[in-house]
């Protein structure tokens, strides 16, 4: 599932330059996640690098995009070519 970052985002940007699809941008009220873009980082990391670098936990699964590992990883070499 793609992950989504919730209203307790202090805006500090620490996950858009970590994300490895580029799905992370600036929103009207906070960074945002493309769900087309987010594969949970499969086929890049072994972890979502936004939760890793999220100070207060605001980068979460978004439950309204379950994806199975193997989506995701289809995602990961439709998006990357590889």
């Amino acid at each position: 599932m793609a992950f989504i970052i919730t209203e307790e985002c202090i805006n500090c940007g620490a996950c858009e330059p970590e994300c490895p699809n580029q799905a992370i941008s600036a929103g009207e009220e906070r960074y945002v996640i493309d769900p087309e873009k987010c594969t949970e980082c499969v086929g890049h990391y072994d972890k979502q690098q936004c939760a890793d670098v999220c100070p207060v936990d605001c980068c979460v699964p978004d439950p309204d995009h379950k994806e199975t590992k193997e989506e995701l990883m289809s995602k990961f070499h439709k998006l990357t070519g590889k």
